[in-house]
């Protein structure tokens, strides 16, 4: 891999675990957790409307490319700022996140009916075990129902990828708008009723917040995902994967660095099975 590519590979690692100590920054400033989803896909949407030109898929894309944005743009923002707000610890919600590939391969078997062979089983099987260790760490015992939601966030991002494979063939700037549009949208009306005073809240956020969520819409859910799908076009899924996959080392480490956080022996336990895992998971066709 040439160094352009594994530059681009750092950056799409970097930006994605930064994408939790930066919500959890906002998060601290007030913002409403599904306010603040509403409005970074609010924002993703407005970004692609150019591109996107208002351009309607073939109906047989029809179903799948709800179902994506319903699962991506609605319930993986919401939940993970939810699990984000709810917990005082950042670092377990990153590695929570990892689920998503084992969530992934089960949806792939029950949805599409792939095979699951004994490998996976067992790599599926530890990483659930590294994440009940995680669980019984007594430093989140105040935590549990963040790490819930994001356990949550992993199911949906995973059931997401299982969809987003019949959507390969459309212009990736029209499935990103049609998440944005689902996810502002309907977080926004979500918000109203549950959070309520919504314009007042979006009022009342401040400059340092807005370039936050800013970063959180262009870098991280524009930029490192059409980066992704640009590398794409050189190696396979696997080939890139791995290396993704293991963004949570950057996220972990910012954590420490924004808020001080320590990890315990619990949680570093845990969090290497977690990611050894799903890193072999992920390479495993």
């Amino acid at each position: 891999m040439p160094l352009k590519h594994l530059l681009i590979l750092l950056f799409i690692a970097v930006a994605h675990g930064s994408a939790f100590p930066i919500t959890k920054l906002v998060l601290n400033d007030s913002v409403p957790p599904i306010l603040m989803a509403s409005l970074r896909m609010g924002l993703v949407l407005i970004f692609l409307i150019p591109f996107w030109k208002f351009k309607i898929p073939e109906k047989k894309y029809i179903y799948s490319l709800v179902a994506f944005s319903i699962f991506m743009g609605v319930m993986v923002y919401s939940f993970m700022t939810l699990s984000l707000y709810y917990s005082s610890i950042i670092s377990p919600v990153i590695v929570g996140s990892q689920l998503a590939i084992p969530f992934g391969v089960l949806a792939s078997a029950m949805i599409l009916n792939e095979n699951i062979n004994s490998k996976k089983w067992i790599l599926i099987f530890s990483s659930f075990i590294g994440t009940l260790i995680i669980f019984f760490d007594p430093k989140l015992a105040n935590n549990l129902l963040g790490l819930f939601y994001a356990s949550l966030m992993a199911l949906s991002f995973g059931l997401a990828q299982v969809y987003s494979r019949k959507l390969r063939s459309l212009d990736i700037s029209l499935t990103n708008a049609f998440t944005g549009l689902f996810g502002f949208i309907i977080l926004l009306i979500i918000s109203y009723f549950i959070e309520g005073d919504t314009v007042n809240n979006i009022l009342s956020i401040n400059f340092n917040s807005w370039l936050l969520i800013f970063y959180q819409a262009i870098v991280v859910s524009l930029g490192a995902h059409l980066l992704m799908f640009y590398l794409y076009k050189f190696y396979t899924v696997g080939q890139i994967f791995p290396s993704y996959s293991l963004f949570p080392i950057f996220g972990i480490g910012l954590t420490f660095l924004i808020f001080g956080e320590i990890p315990t022996i619990l949680f570093l336990v845990g969090s290497i099975i977690v990611l050894s895992s799903v890193f072999l998971l992920s390479k495993i066709r």
